[in-house]
């Protein structure tokens, strides 16, 4: 009832966060690039350069993990294997995001990733393996107790 908006929304969510942290990353090597700033006698180029690979890299990783909970949206099935480490990953990447982000820029930005992260859980939470029941609207309602075992066949004499 509740896991496909939650996995909806969390994929809408991740996709978002991946165009901004590329866009984010690319307009500081631009910034970086245009100002031929260097930091410590670092190389600005490659400093530049740095920042659009990391802006890249980190948006590919939550597009990735975007399409996981896309596919978990569409499938309504729970992740498996390699789709469930991505978004255990991405919770706690989310987790220490927030903790640097309440140091460096505040509260609103804690909340922000504090959100997130608590819509990854709960789309890892959701879906704990057992699938849900459809409800039958024509028929009865399934009580989910199995039908009683008859006893055991006595045995016969040879």
């Amino acid at each position: 009832m509740v896991r496909r908006p939650v996995a909806w929304i969390v994929a809408l969510v991740l996709f978002a966060e991946a165009l901004g942290v590329l866009a984010v990353n690319w307009f500081l090597g631009v910034v970086v690039d245009r100002q031929d700033m260097s930091l410590a006698g670092l190389d600005p180029d490659m400093m530049s350069v740095s920042s659009k690979i990391g802006g890249v890299v980190f948006g590919l990783y939550f597009a990735l993990c975007g399409l996981v909970s896309l596919l978990v949206a569409l499938r309504d099935r729970a992740p498996a294997g390699l789709g469930r480490v991505l978004l255990i990953s991405a919770a706690v990447v989310h987790a220490l995001l927030g903790a640097f982000a309440w140091g460096l820029i505040g509260w609103t930005a804690f909340l922000l990733m504090v959100v997130v992260l608590a819509l990854i859980v709960l789309l890892l939470m959701t879906y704990d393996g057992r699938p849900e029941k459809p409800v039958d609207p024509t028929g009865p309602a399934d009580s989910g107790t199995p039908p009683p075992l008859s006893p055991p066949a006595a045995p016969t004499a040879p």
